[in-house]
C-alpha cells in the first residue's frame, strides 16, 4: 500500500520548506497520478510555487550568462570567435534547454491534466495564468519562429484566462490581480509594447486599489491584493517613463 494523499502533501511541504523542489514536484505529479487531478489550494500552491523556483534560479543564470556573452562578444574582433566566448556560449545553450525543459514541463502537465479537470472560476483561472507564464519564459529565450510560436501561445492563454477572470472573479482578488499584472509584463517584455503594457496596469489599477485598501488589510488575501497592486503601481511609473 502506497502514501495516502496527506501523506504526500507532508512530503512535499517538507520539501518545499527545505527547497528542494524537484520533490515537490515528484509529489504533486504522484498525487495527479494516483488520486485526482483536481488538486485543492494547497497542492495547486505547492505545484506553483516549486516551478517559480526552478525557473526562476535558471532565468536569473541565463540573464548573467547572456549579459557576459554580449560583453565577450563587444570585445571580439568582428568575424571572430574566441574560445572563452564560445565557452560562454556553450553554457547558455545548456541553461537554454534546461529551463525549456522545465516549461514544457509544466506546460504538458497543465495541458493534459489539470486545466480539463480544473473548476470553473478561480482554478481555472489560475492554471491558464500559469500556462501564460510559462510559455511567456519560453518566448524569453527562443529565437525567431520558435519565438513567435510561443509568444502567440502565451498570449493565447493570457486572453483566455482574463475573459475568464473578468466573468468570475471579483475586481480585487488576488489571483485576477496577478493575472493583469504578469499579462501586463507580457506586452512589455514579449511584444515589446510599453504603451499596451500601460493601459492594462493601468484598467486594473484603477478603481481597485481604493476598494481593496477599504477592507481589511491584516486577511492573508487582501495583503495579496495590496502587495499586487503597488507592484501595478510601480511598473506603471517605470513604463510610463519609457513612453514618454
Amino acid at each position: 500500500m502506497g502514501p495516502s494523499r496527506a501523506e504526500l502533501v507532508l512530503v512535499a511541504e517538507l520539501a518545499a520548506e527545505a527547497e528542494r523542489y524537484d520533490d515537490v514536484v515528484s509529489q504533486i505529479k504522484t498525487i495527479v497520478a494516483e488520486f485526482d487531478a483536481r488538486l485543492v489550494n494547497d497542492e495547486r500552491n505547492l505545484l506553483s510555487i516549486a516551478y517559480k523556483n526552478k525557473t526562476n534560479t535558471l532565468r536569473n543564470s541565463w540573464r548573467i550568462v547572456d549579459t557576459l556573452e554580449k560583453m565577450q562578444a563587444s570585445r571580439t574582433a568582428p568575424g571572430t570567435t574566441t574560445r572563452q566566448l564560445a565557452l560562454i556560449r556553450q553554457q547558455r545553450k545548456k541553461i537554454e534547454r534546461e529551463l525549456a525543459n522545465v516549461c514544457k514541463d509544466i506546460v504538458k502537465l497543465l495541458e493534459k491534466q489539470l486545466l480539463p479537470a480544473a473548476r470553473y472560476g478561480e482554478e481555472r483561472v489560475f492554471y491558464s495564468k500559469m500556462r501564460g507564464d510559462y510559455y511567456r519564459y519560453l518566448a524569453e529565450f527562443a529565437h525567431e519562429v520558435e519565438r513567435e510560436w510561443y509568444a502567440e501561445e502565451s498570449l493565447n492563454a493570457y486572453k483566455h484566462a482574463y475573459k475568464h477572470a473578468m466573468q468570475t472573479l471579483d475586481s480585487g482578488h488576488p489571483t485576477r490581480l496577478g493575472l493583469a499584472l504578469n499579462f501586463a509584463v507580457f506586452y512589455h517584455d514579449v511584444r515589446k509594447s510599453p504603451e499596451r503594457a500601460c493601459h492594462l496596469a493601468k484598467s486594473s489599477f484603477d478603481g481597485r486599489s481604493y476598494a481593496v485598501m477599504s477592507l481589511d488589510s491584516e486577511a492573508p488575501t487582501i495583503r495579496d491584493s495590496l502587495q499586487i497592486l503597488q507592484l501595478l503601481k510601480d511598473d506603471l511609473v517605470l513604463w510610463s517613463k519609457e513612453i514618454q
